[in-house]
């Protein structure tokens, strides 16, 4: 094997580990918003409005640690724009929505999302890739279709909205050289809104729903969303959609071993879609490569 080979695997098994440590800080996000909001510690809209500033926070303070100054506003608007709709949607639409309905929606139209900007931009979307998807889609419907109730019609175009916010965001940390300093200053710019929409809908609190949300903020949001950045520009589009539909998997799972939720043969076989989806859309062209 020649030394470039060995090099191109060696960058492919780092970019798979990155990916999938930041596909678990994402599940943490939602095992996190399950445990405070589900169990009503807090309210939704002051859980996220918390979760942004601590986001925010965190990433500012690592920052100045390093003696690096604020990245500044340029550039920022479809960044900012996509993680304030993503943060508030997700958790307005949470109110009314089950989270098997709710998940479907979001990350149906994140998978839309994303892969019309791949398009757009001129990425090449091989028909594995497409199959990859389809296949791994089908395992979150086995794994999250709902009873045969209808949603909200609010609250389902909120979570959509969240879904094209999130892809929004994903799409515009493609171009980012600075990952640290691109989430930073997306969470800082994306805080002072936020707050103002908690201030504007008031509503419970306590210590430990604070907690979870300082926590959901400061590590698995926002290291976890400077993690993101950091491998967006080598998976592209395409496969970081692919990659996300992961998230729900490893949160289910996450749910069984933290919360006590049960397992299940609908569990296995939609893990067993999903992982087989995931592989078969990642290994057109080897995983280092778009």
């Amino acid at each position: 094997m020649s030394i470039f080979a060995k090099s191109k695997r060696s960058s492919g098994v780092r970019l798979a580990g990155l990916t999938g440590v930041t596909m678990v800080a994402f599940a943490g996000n939602s095992v996190l918003n399950r445990m405070a909001v589900g169990q009503g510690l807090i309210d939704p809209m002051l859980f996220v409005a918390l979760r942004c500033g601590a986001g925010a926070l965190a990433l500012v303070g690592l920052m100045a640690l390093q003696g690096r100054p604020w990245a500044g506003w340029v550039g920022r608007g479809s960044g900012v724009a996509g993680l304030t709709a993503y943060l508030a949607g997700f958790s307005l639409a949470y109110v009314a929505l089950d989270a098997g309905t709710g998940a479907l929606i979001l990350f149906g139209t994140v998978q839309i999302t994303m892969f019309a900007g791949a398009l757009i931009g001129g990425e090449a979307v091989p028909p594995r890739r497409w199959a990859g998807a389809g296949v791994a889609f089908g395992g979150l419907v086995v794994l999250l279709a709902p009873a045969g109730v209808a949603p909200s019609g609010l609250h389902a175009v909120l979570m959509a909205v969240a879904g094209v916010g999130w892809g929004v965001y994903s799409l515009a940390g493609r171009k980012q050289t600075d990952a640290l300093a691109a989430t930073a200053a997306n969470f800082g710019l994306a805080a002072p809104g936020l707050v103002g929409l908690a201030l504007l809908m008031p509503g419970h609190w306590s210590l430990a729903g604070v907690a979870l949300a300082v926590l959901s903020g400061a590590v698995t949001s926002g290291l976890g969303y400077a993690l993101w950045y950091r491998v967006l520009p080598e998976l592209g589009a395409a496969r970081a959609g692919l990659a996300q539909l992961t998230v729900p998997i490893i949160a289910a799972a996450a749910g069984v071993l933290f919360l006590g939720e049960a397992v299940s043969l609908r569990f296995g076989l939609a893990a067993l879609l999903v992982c087989a989806g995931v592989l078969i859309g990642t290994r057109q062209s080897g995983f280092p490569r778009r």
